[in-house]
């Protein structure tokens, strides 16, 4: 029977220690606080708390995927209309798109279920198209406004909102970091809670927006609402003042607390700090009591755009903040320290003329994008497409294939289609709309009605591969099923026929029959008709192992070499010259080869069954049982922390939950536990970088000076901005060998590794070919490659001071129950390459 972890840690005794993401951390906490209900839209990053978390207790919890974040929110306010308690999660950008139910809403104040909106933030941006602060929104609705500091409150946020919620008649935020929302720490368990749902004393007529009852509402909520708020978050213990000799004060909330901390340790610095836990309506009383105990300079730590700062210039306070049309969104413990004036403490990394390797995220190998991308890039190229009118979600990435140009919001491409034709109608068969199944399932099936309503001639193409790719994969409504297991019976195509469109699917990996569609499409399209092209492919994300790896060979006496097959991470040039399949190769999921299809000499051949890739094929013997391993008091580091660079695709994520195990099982759990990682379009393809530290910490995200070892999981990762800077002084460079240059680039461009080692001099460099050790072991994909240099760091001091089986025990905790002998294998000949 499949272990479900999440059900696991909802059942755990009240104080246990766990090392928890904090989306988790944050899903845990509302089963444990005995929240009825929860519905939402993927957002990264927010998406977790239902994907991972909550869908995985259905039995104890009310949860399910909307069509769009407006609908979640309706959902919500639903359950709460019937007495239940219910959570609504998204990001920034869904806030907007459920900002007409929000803001009504936030002015019912007659008692019901409590609501809670778990919105998280991303102010870096790493997967998000803006970077609008939206606190002057909640301010202006006057709704209170929690934003959790670290694990443990993001594991009592639930709680904490739902006491909120039902005692001051509310809705309630709670703004969560994406540096927290992503990261791991140690956190220990609430107590479980059970609610019986609100008895609802009044009838429903009271929860309208009437203009006559909006009026009441608001001034209820100014005369009763607000004053009761302020004095809870006066009162409230969440408020933090860490104090010093009050010398230096900083004002902060939410994750920038722990930065401001591990500045604090690591120079020493005598600074007292003042963790906001509510940022709406602010403890103005408790905040001016703080200004005045600093002596010296009072400075306001705080991501987004300047709310922070606006209120207390409000207050008449002087404080150093941002200056005016800053650029800052987002602080590290790094800017933090030289706010103070402290100068970084991490080496520095040679002068080298090399750059980093440009990796634009990309869509998958073998995605049934593929093919629809080449077409609509040659189209262009060839001046028959003026322009492509983009959307959010894994279509974003043909921008960086030519194959796009402007994206802006969800369910927005159709619409600016249209408003380009009805300007320029000699242009109806000259420009196109893309966007995806669950795009269109959002919001776009509006601008799908609006251009049949207007009558705008065109080509709309839906990529359809049946799942919210982007996020990781969950249902839609285009998808076999929900998030409840129960089969689907909504079908795209007839429901875009229902509106009056013409409807026409085509499989994504038939290139004739794609570029046929295409072409009719635009040919009616200048004959005055609006087409709407379902292009139909399957996520390989959503397919079983077996159906992926190389299928295909170059017959090398037919090859011309005229690279027409080079559409794809998954084939290269290789010796030769001839192009190659290499261990990215996915098959196309055996839904079709497109390279296959792009090759005018048919050059590419079946491979015999044996020889196709994956590990599938390979047996590994059953690993023997782990003995126990007991560690001796104080024979560990006071501190162990490191950095992992690599490309998304690599197996970061997963090395990252293995070392934070690792810490918890050698006994760091009773101190912190605490991992950074990079989520969202950063994953395909792109450069990623996760953090990991533990014993006397604070930050998921380190200061430079701060890492026993840096590993490189490609060669010239190394050569990021800052990356060599983190290694401490006599720390240690874990290299792969691998090299992985980008699709569209030549090989000539990618940095000399002569240069890159030149880059490194001053440091303890040592190289290690993990990837031809999960080749030698039978993985032909290369993905247990992370594991072997898992192996290989093991034997890297300090790290040797826990010893091989406690890895191996931390490894097996974390490998899913049919991967433990691959990973096994995978670890003992990392160590064995040192």
């Amino acid at each position: 029977m499949k272990r479900n972890k999440m059900n696991e840690l909802c059942q755990l005794d009240t104080g246990r220690p766990e090392v928890l993401q904090g989306n988790i951390a944050f899903a845990v906490g509302c089963v444990r606080a005995g929240i009825h209900s929860a519905d939402g839209y993927p957002g990264t990053p927010s998406t977790e708390v239902i994907d991972r978390g909550l869908s995985q207790v259905q039995d104890k919890i009310t949860v399910g995927w909307s069509v769009n974040e407006a609908v979640a929110a309706g959902v919500g306010l639903g359950h709460t209309l019937a007495g239940r308690d219910a959570v609504v999660t998204m990001k920034i950008p869904g806030l907007f798109q459920a900002a007409d139910i929000f803001t009504s809403a936030s002015f019912f104040t007659k008692p019901r279920g409590a609501l809670i909106y778990f919105i998280a933030s991303d102010f870096t941006p790493s997967s998000t198209q803006h970077l609008v602060d939206p606190r002057y929104l909640f301010k202006t609705c006057f709704v209170p406004v929690f934003e959790p500091c670290n694990h443990q409150e993001m594991l009592e946020a639930a709680s904490i909102a739902v006491d909120i919620g039902r005692r001051f008649q509310t809705p309630v935020v709670v703004f969560a970091s994406g540096a927290l929302c992503h990261s791991e720490g140690l956190v220990r368990m609430t107590p479980h809670e059970s609610r019986e749902a609100q008895v609802m004393e009044s009838d429903l007529r009271c929860f309208n927006s009437l203009p006559g009852i909006a009026r009441k509402n608001y001034d209820h909520v100014q005369s009763v609402r607000m004053t009761a708020l302020t004095e809870m978050v006066e009162k409230s213990s969440l408020n933090k003042w860490i104090k010093g000799t009050g010398k230096t004060g900083i004002i902060t909330c939410g994750a920038n607390t722990n930065f401001a901390l591990e500045v604090r340790e690591a120079f020493g610095a005598d600074v007292d700090i003042l963790s906001l836990a509510f940022t709406n309506p602010l403890p103005k009383e408790l905040i001016r009591r703080f200004h005045t105990a600093i002596n010296g300079e009072v400075y306001v730590i705080d991501d987004g755009f300047r709310y922070l700062q606006d209120e207390l210039a409000i207050m008449g306070l002087s404080v150093k903040g941002k200056m005016d049309f800053s650029p800052c969104t987002e602080f590290s413990p790094t800017l933090i320290a030289e706010r103070l004036g402290y100068a970084p403490k991490g080496a520095k990394a040679s002068q080298t003329p090399l750059t980093p390797v440009n990796r634009p995220p990309m869509i998958c190998p073998g995605c049934p994008y593929r093919l629809f991308v080449e077409t609509i890039a040659t189209m262009k190229r060839r001046g028959k497409l003026e322009a492509v009118f983009g959307d959010i979600g894994c279509n974003s990435l043909l921008y960086f294939l030519n194959s796009m140009d402007t994206g802006v919001a969800m369910g927005a491409s159709e619409a600016k289609r249209a408003g380009y034709v009805l300007s320029r109608p000699e242009m109806a068969d000259k420009v196109l709309s893309v966007l995806g199944d669950s795009t269109e399932c959002h919001s776009g099936m509006d601008a799908t009605r609006n251009t049949i309503f207007r009558h705008v001639p065109g080509v709309k193409v839906i990529l359809d591969n049946y799942w919210t790719a982007m996020t990781g994969g969950q249902p839609a409504p285009t998808s076999p099923v929900n998030l409840a297991g129960q089969a689907n019976t909504f079908d795209l195509v007839q429901a875009l026929a229902a509106t009056g469109a013409k409807a026409v699917a085509v499989d994504a990996y038939n290139r004739i029959e794609l570029q046929k569609a295409l072409r009719l499409a635009f040919k009616e399209a200048a004959e005055g008709v609006f087409t709407t092209l379902v292009v139909r492919g399957g996520c390989l994300k959503k397919l079983p192992a077996s159906r992926k790896g190389i299928r295909l060979k170059i017959n090398e006496e037919k090859c011309d070499k005229c690279y027409s097959c080079l559409i794809c991470p998954g084939i290269e040039v290789g010796p030769e010259d001839f192009p190659r399949f290499n261990n990215l190769c996915a098959g196309c999921g055996e839904q079709g080869h497109s390279c296959m299809q792009m090759c005018p000499f048919k050059a590419m051949e079946p491979l015999p069954m044996d020889e196709r890739a994956g590990t599938s094929g390979v047996s590994f013997a059953e690993p023997p049982d782990l003995p126990e391993v007991s560690l001796a008091m104080g024979s560990l580091p006071d501190r162990l922390s490191l950095a992992i660079r690599g490309v998304g695709g690599q197996g970061n994520l997963f090395f990252g939950r293995v070392l934070t195990q690792l810490a918890f099982l050698a006994g760091y759990g009773e101190q912190n536990i605490v991992k950074g990682e990079t989520h969202g379009m950063a994953q395909m393809g792109g450069p990623v970088i996760s953090t990991f530290a533990c014993g006397k910490v604070h930050s998921p995200v380190l200061l430079p000076g701060e890492a026993n070892c840096l590993i490189a999981m490609e060669m010239s990762e190394m050569l990021r901005p800052g990356f060599l800077e983190l290694l401490r002084a006599g720390g240690t460079i874990l290299a792969a060998t691998t090299i992985m240059v980008p699709q569209g680039m030549k090989a000539d461009y990618y940095p000399d590794p002569v240069g890159i080692r030149a880059a490194t001099a001053g440091f303890n460099l040592v190289e290690v070919d993990v990837l031809a050790a999960a080749l030698k072991l039978g993985d032909n994909t290369g993905r247990i490659a992370n594991v072997v240099m898992m192996g290989a760091l093991s034997r890297i001091a300090p790290f040797t001071a826990i010893p091989g089986d406690l890895w191996l025990k931390a490894l097996k905790e974390v490998t899913p129950d049919p991967a433990w002998a691959a990973n096994y294998q995978a670890f003992l000949a990392g160590r064995e390459l040192l």
